[in-house]
């Protein structure tokens, strides 16, 4: 393979993945950024993350946008679409041209065109011989991903199961354990979403930009920011006051200057 900008982008992003996965990290927050990475790095226009719980139910864990229109299209897999499939069978799915797949998907196919995509595919996230979910990529135009994407796609995938099970090696014994907490944190960042959309009369997408800006400026986790949020009134006094417009940030110990800058929407 010779050097060229593209490829300079993918081994940045990688490295910077790693990078946070030998720190201390917050799941929901590095899968954001992963999902974003595969958005600016393949020839497709969004992204996300479906993990399966026990009952084989796929759940959404980050994406690359918080749009309406985006979440519905990966909370619909759940019950069918590329991810679904990819998740039943452990293989990779790819659809060059959405249009002609009105049979296989009578309920995802229209939904995921009237909101401009035309083309998908889903790449399997496996540990010891268990798939965990799924990695969703939608495309604004016909086509396939050419294998240097395939092969970035399936990078990305795995780097996401390893943030998902670093704690221990992955043994059937300990992955599901580990998913549960990863999907637990999802939860709570998305209750602490919903409660700054109602006290700050904000977009669910700017509720978000909130919570992983004013985490990455306190050098703390999101997950550890929504709890406060959520469940510790102590906490969310000082979390909301922080976060009023004009407010100074109050640090609970020092800024990291690799995260000090907002995230934009």
């Amino acid at each position: 393979m010779t050097d060229s900008p593209r490829e300079t982008r993918v081994l940045t992003a990688v490295t910077s993945l790693v990078d946070s996965l030998l720190d201390d990290f917050d799941v929901v927050d590095l899968l954001t950024d992963l999902t974003t990475r595969c958005a600016e790095l393949l020839d497709v226009q969004a992204a996300g993350l479906l993990l399966a719980d026990p009952r084989h139910q796929l759940h959404l864990m980050a994406a690359t946008s918080e749009e309406s229109r985006e979440l519905e299209l990966f909370q619909l897999q759940s019950d069918e679409g590329p991810c679904r499939d990819c998740y039943n069978t452990g293989a990779a799915v790819t659809v060059a041209d959405l249009s002609t797949e009105e049979q296989r998907w009578p309920q995802f196919t229209p939904v995921a065109r009237r909101a401009g995509f035309a083309s998908v595919h889903a790449i399997p996230m496996r540990a010891a011989g268990t798939v965990l979910g799924a990695l969703g990529l939608f495309g604004a135009s016909p086509g396939d991903l050419n294998d240097a994407d395939r092969l970035v796609a399936h990078t990305l995938a795995h780097v996401a199961c390893v943030a998902i099970l670093q704690d221990h090696a992955p043994t059937p014994a300990t992955v599901l354990p580990q998913l549960r907490a990863a999907m637990t944190s999802r939860v709570v960042v998305e209750q602490a979403k919903g409660f700054l959309r109602e006290h700050f009369n904000v977009s669910v997408e700017e509720a978000f930009a909130m919570l992983r800006y004013y985490a990455h400026a306190q050098g703390g986790h999101l997950t550890d920011l929504s709890r406060g949020l959520v469940s510790d009134p102590d906490a969310r006094q000082q979390i909301l006051a922080a976060m009023q417009p004009g407010a100074s940030v109050v640090l609970p110990q020092a800024t990291s200057p690799a995260r000090s800058s907002r995230p934009t929407s």
